[in-house]
């Protein structure tokens, strides 16, 4: 175990309620104690390092100024909520971190009254926080009760359209209400530091309707050189408040930008505004992702998801891979079928190393498009260059290519425009919990007329359907794979484009027969291991395809075993049901065959290994035996052995 940090002041505070009874200079030494936490704890743990190390000062400030839980803290994405978590009465289960039973990577409303909204997809703050606003307007209740509410959102995720609806929407009702944008990745001139000093000064020592003004007149204090790095700064689409702001215009009043890193910029700044706003305010803060620990800062990505490390070093405790990555394999084999077709580019969303994109853009620049948080844009900008005749791959994370669904509908699928979804995190996907488990793409996407869904078994399957995507050229094709490594099979030299609609017999037996779509497969194998020793002859078919459905694959299972079982890794509704749908249509049920859907429960899992969230839901080998073994009877069992 890595020694723990000397925290003296830190052990004191056992709620945001003793932050108030700090000096400024205590504040800035409990930040240094929360940044060496929050590094120690990490190290242990694994998580989003990074986007925590830049809010240190500005959590300790909010906590500080603000009263929560009365007062909302909300923060988007909550990547960056790590330190919020040991500050609000959860230090001593901070170390159970994205673990098994522990505490959520995330703000979560069912784990303490100062997560009052839960988080995980991005730019939903500013349209919760304004929610939490009219609610407090109108008289609604909680039981923490209704203050003020601050939002916390980074500079990425303001990409997203839903974060300027809100915008739009808060400046129409202007209500009180704060909303600090945590800039930690434009660049902002030098200079710009020196003219937010000043002006902080400012907001602390005159009333809020003179800041507007203050702003448009501080530039002249600068010295000559320095008023044209201001001026830059200004042109940014987040730049000075020197004669009005974008937010401005959205209904807004404008602070910044201010030292994000810097107590004695953000406690006068967050008390004036607290003491004296009347309407929504946007506080602009500069931070570095990673602030304070060396090797997140030199990291390419910050540190912003990283295993257990070692605190001295940085350097990350990754388990050997015996297998590649199935993100590695579908950017591989997507590579290899760019080589040979100029047609084919790539979209993704702010995930290019995620998805295996960054891969892709090293080697076709010209071909490869980082959209930023802007899933429905991306599916759209996808639809529209296959209409040009291109060969977009949209590679997005299943549970992110929800928010993209309408466009799939109706700018995709009703168009019938060859887009090729490259679905990763499919299935459950580990300390992330629920909010990024992929379950529901099977089901969204197979209820749309002209899709063709695919699922890969392997990572050589996974192969033969990027290769399969890339030829089809009728209408929008997906193809679904999970995280982690693949089964260790071996590659071919080339993806083979496989017959629509066409599955493959595994293994041949009598009685009972399993029907997998997707990686569950593995699964389905040890499983059959374990059916054997007991007497039983299972067959064993990769369905490849959850729409079209191989019908004469289907049918020959039916007709020719007592008992058929389907698996996936999603929710019900997706292939199962649709396999139901077909037998029932053609009349198999009503010969008695024993069929059972073996699907994600109805409910929400919370983070473990994928190993114990798949045990949880019904879906490891020993769910199958237990299925197979209960549809047919111990009985049975004994008399077939």
């Amino acid at each position: 175990m890595t020694q723990r940090p000397n925290t003296p002041l830190l052990d004191t505070v056992q709620s945001p309620a003793d932050l108030k009874q700090l000096s400024d200079a205590q504040l800035q030494q409990l930040a240094g104690e929360l940044r060496a936490e929050t590094i120690s704890t990490v190290s242990e743990t694994g998580g989003h390092l990074g986007a925590g190390l830049g809010v240190v000062e500005l959590t300790v400030a909010l906590h500080a100024v603000f009263d929560a839980p009365r007062d909302k803290i909300i923060w988007d994405v909550s990547h960056q909520s790590y330190p919020h978590k040991i500050l609000t009465g959860r230090r001593d289960r901070i170390r159970t971190l994205r673990q098994k039973d522990g505490l959520s990577g995330f703000t979560k409303r069912g784990e303490s009254p100062y997560d009052p909204f839960g988080a995980a997809h991005s730019s939903t703050s500013i349209s919760a926080a304004l929610g939490f606003a009219v609610a407090r307007d109108l008289g609604g209740s909680c039981a923490s009760g209704l203050g003020d509410v601050v939002a916390v959102i980074g500079d990425g995720a303001m990409s997203a359209g839903m974060a300027y609806e809100a915008l739009n929407n808060a400046g129409h009702l202007k209500k009180r209400m704060v909303v600090i944008l945590n800039d930690n990745d434009m660049s902002i001139a030098p200079p710009v530091g020196a003219l937010s000093s000043y002006l902080s000064q400012l907001y602390a020592g005159n009333p809020f309707q003179d800041l507007k003004e203050a702003a448009k007149g501080a530039i002249g204090f600068l010295p000559e050189p320095f008023r044209e790095g201001a001026k830059r700064a200004k042109d940014m689409i987040k730049g000075m408040a020197v004669g009005g702001t974008m937010f401005e215009a959205l209904g807004f009043s404008y602070v910044g930008p201010i030292d994000g890193h810097d107590l004695n910029q953000l406690l006068p700044v967050l008390r004036t505004v607290h003491e004296r706003a009347t309407g929504p305010i946007l506080i602009h803060a500069i931070t570095k992702k990673g602030k304070g620990y060396a090797p997140a800062e030199a990291a390419r990505d910050k540190g912003h998801a990283t295993a257990k490390f070692d605190v001295l070093t940085g350097e990350q405790k990754k388990s050997p891979s015996n297998a590649p990555s199935y993100t590695k394999v579908f950017a591989e084999a997507l590579l290899d079928q760019a080589a040979n077709d100029p047609q084919i580019c790539a979209v993704t969303a702010a995930m290019p190393d995620g998805t295996g994109i960054d891969l892709f853009a090293k080697r076709y620049p010209s071909r490869c498009f980082d959209v930023g948080i802007a899933e429905q844009h991306g599916v759209t900008f996808a639809a529209a260059l296959a209409a040009g005749g291109l060969k977009p791959f949209c590679a997005m994370y299943s549970t992110f290519l929800q928010r993209g669904y309408d466009q799939v509908v109706h700018d995709v699928a009703v168009q019938g425009l060859p887009v090729r979804f490259a679905i990763d995190r499919a299935g459950l996907v580990g300390a992330d919990g629920a909010t990024h488990a992929g379950s529901f793409d099977i089901a969204f996407l197979t209820n749309l007329p002209g899709m063709v869904v695919m699922a890969a078994a392997d990572e050589a399957e996974l192969m033969h359907m990027v290769a399969t995507a890339a030829a089809h050229n009728d209408g929008p094709i997906a193809f679904r794979y999970p995280r982690g490594e693949g089964q260790g099979v071996d590659l071919p030299a080339k993806g083979e484009v496989l017959e629509l609609g066409k599955g493959r017999l595994i293994r041949s037996g009598h009685g009972v027969a399993i029907l997998s779509f997707g990686t569950r497969l593995g699964e389905v194998q040890k499983a059959s291991e374990t059916l054997i020793a007991q007497g039983l002859n299972p067959t064993i078919a990769d369905a490849r395809f959850a729409k079209p459905l191989d019908h004469e694959l289907i049918l020959y299972l039916a007709a020719n075993h007592e008992v058929l079982i389907t698996i996936e890794e999603g929710a019900v509704g997706g292939f199962g049901s649709h396999v139901m749908q077909f037998l029932a249509d053609e009349g198999v049920f009503d010969h008695g065959l024993k069929f059972r859907s073996m699907v994600l429960p109805d409910e929400f899992i919370d983070q473990a290994s994928p190993e114990e969230m798949y045990a949880q839901a019904g879906l490891n080998a020993g769910a199958i035996v237990d299925t197979v073994l209960n549809l047919l009877g111990v009985s049975q069992i004994s008399s077939k052995a």
